[in-house]
């Protein structure tokens, strides 16, 4: 039973980065920074045990480090202008983006030292749905979505 059920950890924990990967290939069309992070997803859902490697963990250390800081800057400009429809400025986008990048590479790091565990797997679902459900809430609502850029605005 605990073969089966790590089997079954293991391809949805798969399939999760390839579809994080996706998400991050259709947000490079706005911004390059996000082809880092959609190869090292496509990395982990080809070979998991990739995480254990020096030159994912440094590639991914360094976006996540850079990351960071431009998250805690633009946290601060959006917090210190009280901003409350995060969705609504290009900045909180790309802030939100960048959580999202961040904590998802922080979730794959060590991943491919055993395997991954329920916890991991019950996140990973729950981070990878989250994109998806947004934008399909925001492609529904065109309204929503009509005072932005129209780079954003003519995106898939």
């Amino acid at each position: 039973m605990g073969e089966v059920s790590g089997t079954w950890l293991a391809v949805t924990w798969r399939a999760c980065n390839f579809l994080m990967s996706l998400f991050f290939a259709l947000a490079t069309y706005v911004q390059v920074a996000y082809g880092v992070p959609a190869v090292l997803c496509a990395c982990v859902g080809l070979t998991p045990h990739l995480t254990e490697t020096l030159p994912w963990r440094r590639v991914a250390d360094l976006h996540v480090l850079v990351s960071s800081a431009v998250v805690a800057m633009m946290g601060w400009r959006l917090h210190r202008e009280t901003v409350s429809e995060i969705f609504h400025l290009e900045e909180g986008r790309e802030f939100s983006g960048l959580v999202l990048t961040a904590g998802w590479l922080l979730l794959c790091r060590h991943s491919g030292r055993a395997s991954v565990g329920m916890l991991r797997v019950l996140t990973a679902v729950a981070i990878t749905v989250f994109p998806f459900v947004a934008w399909l809430y925001y492609y529904i609502h065109k309204e929503l979505r009509s005072n932005w850029p129209s780079h954003c605005q003519n995106a898939i």
